[in-house]
């Protein structure tokens, strides 16, 4: 009888997930080339409005450490709004359960995602918010749902944030094996800069390649 175990607590490490799944880090930076080139250029209108958003993160942020749920409704639904995954094609479902059967092991990996975006039952976009853990331990929980994806042989984007920082993730299931890579990480720590432009650019231009596909 197969062995049931939460994502959250067996997966902590890179380590341990590529001692479950064939995964490879990719050796070149071609692999994930959305997070640094050609992003779209943004409105002085989508300038401003991040703006009020940065004011209104730190606002909150520098009076007490904030929860999960605050993080998505002060920066996560608005950045997804603003990159234009509420609208045609996209579908959003929250806290949508992911089961992984491994089959050497007979051991299955379950967990539910904090925020995940939907293209036609196509998982494409994980989003964490972790504050209880550290953003480099969100990483291996995020490419762990993203296996959990129906639909293995689309590229899959990943976003792991606590609210100060921010980093990237792809992924996509070959034949024999997982190629991986996550971006730069970027923060919100520093006002004068923060890199709030950069990860709405990101956001959009992930949107649009997935958009591209249909």
């Amino acid at each position: 009888m197969p062995t049931i175990t939460s994502i959250s607590k067996r997966i902590i490490s890179l380590e341990q997930l590529t001692q479950k799944f064939p995964l490879v880090q990719a050796n070149n930076d071609q692999f994930f080339p959305e997070w640094r080139e050609n992003l779209p250029e943004l409105t002085t209108l989508e300038k401003q409005i991040l703006d009020k958003y940065y004011q209104r993160y730190r606002r909150h942020r520098d009076r007490a450490e904030l929860s999960e749920e605050t993080v998505k409704l002060l920066l996560v639904f608005p950045l997804l709004e603003l990159a234009g995954f509420y609208d045609e094609p996209f579908f959003v479902t929250a806290e949508a359960p992911v089961q992984i059967e491994i089959q050497d092991t007979h051991e299955i990996l379950k967990g539910r995602i904090d925020t995940l975006i939907i293209q036609q039952e196509i998982w494409i976009l994980i989003v964490e918010s972790k504050r209880s853990v550290a953003l480099t331990a969100a990483i291996p929980q995020c490419l762990a749902y993203m296996l959990g994806n129906p639909q293995p042989s689309q590229p899959l984007y990943g976003l792991v944030t606590d609210g100060d920082l921010f980093m990237f993730v792809k992924l996509i299931q070959e034949k024999t094996e997982i190629i991986y890579d996550f971006s730069e990480p970027f923060s919100l720590l520093i006002a004068r800069r923060h890199k709030l432009y950069e990860i709405l650019q990101i956001l959009k231009k992930i949107s649009g390649a997935i958009a591209d596909r249909r």
